[in-house]
């Protein structure tokens, strides 16, 4: 079954059992993004040394280099996650969360099937990310595996830390 059309106009649909969910470009001002945004952040903080909390913010979101991505299901969001050029053939994958309730539906894989897409429109060869190395970021490092990224020493501005990990994944 293929869950995600990302050549559809203003995002993707993911086939839920009765209702899609649409990931689209969003507004990272926007309540309810800011809402999840501030779950993500917590999240972060809560379990990585702060010196090592890469996550972005709202600020950092409106930043001309980064595209953020919001998965909705009847408007309401289920999940957020953001594209930002490192360079004209490199990008990286910044502030992914899926909502708690939307956990296990997919929604995570819509948003990052997405964002590779939009990579490869932009022409990208490479797109990146770092996230935790500890237990409570197995989930992230899962679904980024399944999406076919590998781990990849540091990138960027990155260092090499206990607590990431840097994946990437090349693009036909």
């Amino acid at each position: 079954m293929d869950r995600f059309a990302p050549n559809l106009p203003g995002g993707g649909l993911l086939g839920g059992t009765s209702i899609d969910v649409v990931v689209a470009l969003d507004d990272p001002r926007s309540p309810d993004v800011q809402a999840l945004l501030a779950v993500h952040l917590a999240f972060a903080r809560e379990v990585t040394p702060p010196c090592e909390v890469h996550a972005l913010d709202v600020e950092g979101l409106l930043d001309p280099m980064v595209s953020l991505f919001s998965a909705r299901r009847e408007g309401v969001v289920l999940g957020i996650g953001a594209l930002r050029e490192l360079d004209p053939v490199h990008g990286e994958i910044k502030s992914m969360h899926t909502a708690e309730t939307a956990r296990g539906q997919g929604v995570g894989r819509a948003i990052v099937d997405h964002l590779l897409a939009v990579a490869a429109e932009r022409g990208y060869r490479r797109v990146s990310l770092e996230t935790g190395a500890t237990p409570e970021f197995a989930p992230a490092r899962a679904l980024y595996a399944g999406a076919g990224f590998e781990q990849c020493a540091p990138f960027g501005d990155y260092v090499e830390d206990l607590n990431g990990t840097c994946m990437t994944r090349l693009l036909a």
